[in-house]
């Protein structure tokens, strides 16, 4: 009996714990779906049948690595969706990746941006790439002016500055995004480009190396501060990991897309909502400065 080649083949970062766990399991619940995840560490818990392939955000060379095996398995096939979940967020700008770039900036942006450009050749056509990102690019804690040497290699230190590479690498995700759907050759073969906002949410694995004491920090605001905004802001209501999980499969799968003109799906009290992102994520110079500068700093020409 000749084996029945799989309808859709699905590649995933970011799906091995928090809300990108629950994403993949409904995601590879779908019927005649190949699922290939990138993960760390030699036995990464994912629902039976996904595949795993090395993966190490933190190195250029790991990203190059991932993108040549899933080819090497691919073969002939093409991808049909492309979801880039995974992402980091430290205590402080202190941690440097294996190339020297600053780690948050590294692993969120960098990273994902070279895979973009490693896999986009062989995604289908008509096929979907979505990038998580996140509303705090858009708050009192992000840039407001985009300097992408900065962000690779900071020397603006002191407080707060750890937690503001963050929203700065979600900014440079949906500059990236936009700058993807404007590539003529994704127009010409009809990808689909979404950025992805999973609201505030609750059960993820961002900032699993933090210390205990930040851990705690943060569980008190998340459990006062956030409580009590979310009374009068929809967008502070606490999420839960299942529920950010099942909205992102949704989005990936394509039973959730934004409005034409439209590419960020943005989750509000669990519901998805399509505001514009930040008037700076929709600047073309920017978003066209980050592309080059971004290009130079992981190597392509």
């Amino acid at each position: 009996m000749d084996q029945v080649t799989p309808q859709h083949v699905v590649v995933m970062t970011g799906a091995t714990a928090g809300l990108g766990a629950h994403a993949v399991q409904r995601i590879a619940a779908q019927p005649s779906t190949r699922v290939i995840v990138g993960a760390r560490g030699s036995n990464p818990s994912v629902p039976r049948g996904v595949e795993v392939v090395p993966l190490d955000l933190s190195s250029l060379a790991g990203v190059r690595a991932f993108a040549d095996e899933v080819t090497r398995q691919l073969g002939d096939a093409r991808i049909d969706i492309l979801v880039l979940n995974a992402g980091t967020q430290t205590a402080s700008i202190e941690g440097r990746s294996a190339d020297g770039f600053e780690l948050t900036f590294a692993v969120n942006h960098l990273a994902h941006y070279l895979m973009i450009r490693l896999l986009l050749p062989h995604l289908a056509d008509h096929g979907r790439l979505v990038i998580t990102t996140s509303d705090t690019h858009d708050s009192p804690m992000a840039p407001k002016t985009l300097e992408p040497q900065e962000l690779a290699h900071p020397t603006k230190t002191g407080f707060g500055a750890g937690i503001r590479a963050y929203p700065a690498s979600k900014l440079c995700n949906i500059l990236t995004a936009y700058s993807v759907l404007a590539l003529d050759e994704v127009k010409a073969r009809g990808i689909e480009v979404i950025a992805f906002n999973p609201g505030l949410t609750g059960g993820t694995s961002l900032g699993r190396d933090a210390s205990r004491a930040r851990k705690f920090f943060v569980r008190l605001l998340m459990g006062t501060l956030f409580r009590v905004l979310g009374l009068f802001r929809p967008q502070f209501v606490r999420g839960t990991a299942e529920r950010s999980g099942e909205m992102l499969a949704e989005v990936s799968l394509g039973n959730i897309a934004p409005p034409p003109g439209k590419i960020y799906v943005s989750l509000v009290k669990g519901e998805a909502t399509f505001p514009d992102p930040s008037e700076l994520a929709r600047t073309r110079d920017a978003q066209d400065q980050l592309w080059r500068e971004s290009a130079v700093m992981v190597g392509i020409q």
